[in-house]
């Protein structure tokens, strides 16, 4: 018996799924594409991702939960606590190029897929003129 073609597809598709859930959130996606700088304390993800201190906290315990993220606690005054990636995390930081990559291709087509530079205002093509 064949396997049907159905199941690698929705296996497929629930790797994607399990993916988004794990990172998918506004805040999450902030949090690890600002992490990608560099290692950096509470504080100033806070200013850098104008993330509540309630929601920055919240997200950072989740990611570190999930293993993408660090947590080092400096105890020399002043206390400090510090953020970075784990290879994890770092891992992620070429889908954040190409998602980058697209948005530059793609983010400003106009609704059937053409780059707005290509279409003439009369709505054919600039080429054709």
């Amino acid at each position: 018996m064949s396997p049907d073609p159905d199941e690698k597809y929705d296996e497929e598709a629930c790797s994607v799924i399990d993916s988004l859930e794990q990172i998918g959130s506004q805040w999450r996606l902030i949090v690890l594409h600002d992490l990608q700088e560099g290692e950096k304390r509470f504080n100033e993800l806070k200013r850098s991702t104008d993330a509540s201190s309630r929601t920055l906290s919240r997200v950072l315990d989740d990611l570190q939960e999930l293993g993408f993220v660090n947590r080092r606690l400096e105890e020399d005054a002043p206390v400090a606590t510090y953020y970075s990636l784990t290879p994890k995390g770092r891992s992620l930081c070429p889908v954040f190029d190409e998602i980058e990559s697209w948005a530059d291709e793609w983010l400003h087509a106009t609704p059937t897929g053409e780059d707005p530079a290509a279409v003439a205002p009369d709505g054919g093509s600039a080429a054709d003129e």
